[in-house]
């Protein structure tokens, strides 16, 4: 392992090296049982720090929160591959020298669904929402669409925003972010956002593959959040044996940052129980 310091934040980040040789980076702060977030598409590690919500964790985890490929301290291959970021996750999973609890937002909570299946070294997983193909809405086709041919035209600043707005990541949250420093390494890694949405069109839930896994699992899902995030968590919670859901009344894809004392202290309910 090696640290990096991000160009957008000047922080230092530990590093990980995955399956097909791409450099990893994460930050860890805190100090108790490990925690491990993996953030969604158009985002990137510091999302984590808005609402207070890392500190908050860190007072009882040491959480470490990952830079998915493509974006500030980590690397990135020629071609992309989704198998790839499930490798990525377990490669920072399990450099942790005991079992951890590892928590997926959105598109992450997909890959750390995946990443479960490929490591040993998990206590629990909790997912937020997890969505995949292959019936896509069709105002989900256009949203991406249009994302590609903003970001085809250099708009990279207006894919980004498009892509947030269109996934409820509130105003205040939105503004939030604009004012941080990582701002604009979003903005430059907005081509990612194609490609991680077409990951999605194209992924396939198996329920035969996880019906041996035994990891506790949590899944989180907004009231208010689009009908067809509500479908696929459902889906996966029916096909995980020992899993069970917990529904945020009142509140829709981001309740980490609309309904952050809840959040955390569902996190933090599930984390002490499964210890």
């Amino acid at each position: 392992m090696a640290n990096v310091t991000t160009p957008d934040t000047g922080r230092e980040m530990e590093t990980v090296t995955s399956a097909d040789g791409t450099t990893i980076a994460y930050e860890r702060t805190g100090s108790g049982p490990p925690l491990v977030l993996v953030h969604g598409v158009a985002l990137e590690h510091s999302y984590w720090e808005l609402s207070d919500l890392r500190p908050a964790l860190a007072e009882q985890h040491t959480v470490y929160v990952i830079e998915r490929r493509g974006r500030g301290g980590s690397g990135d291959a020629e071609e992309y591959d989704l198998e790839r970021e499930f490798e990525d996750v377990v490669a920072v999973v399990d450099s942790v020298d005991e079992p951890v609890t590892l928590l997926g937002h959105s598109f992450g909570s997909l890959i750390a669904l995946e990443a479960a299946l490929r490591t040993d070294n998990l206590h629990g997983l909790v997912l937020y929402e997890p969505f995949f193909g292959p019936e896509i809405p069709p105002e989900i086709e256009q949203l991406v669409g249009a994302i590609k041919a903003l970001v085809a035209n250099g708009e990279k600043e207006q894919a980004l925003t498009t892509q947030l707005t269109a996934v409820q990541l509130p105003e205040a949250t939105l503004e939030e972010l604009r004012s941080e420093p990582a701002w604009q390494a979003l903005v430059d890694a907005a081509d990612t956002i194609p490609r991680e949405w077409e990951g999605i069109f194209e992924y396939e839930f198996d329920p035969d593959q996880f019906e041996g896994m035994t990891t506790p699992t949590v899944l989180f899902s907004g009231e208010e959040s689009p009908p067809a995030l509500i479908a696929t968590t459902e889906i996966v919670a029916e096909g995980l044996p020992n899993s069970r859901t917990v529904d945020f009344e009142g509140q829709g894809h981001f309740a980490m940052n609309t309904a952050t004392d809840r959040f955390i202290d569902e996190v933090l309910a599930f984390t002490q129980q499964s210890n």
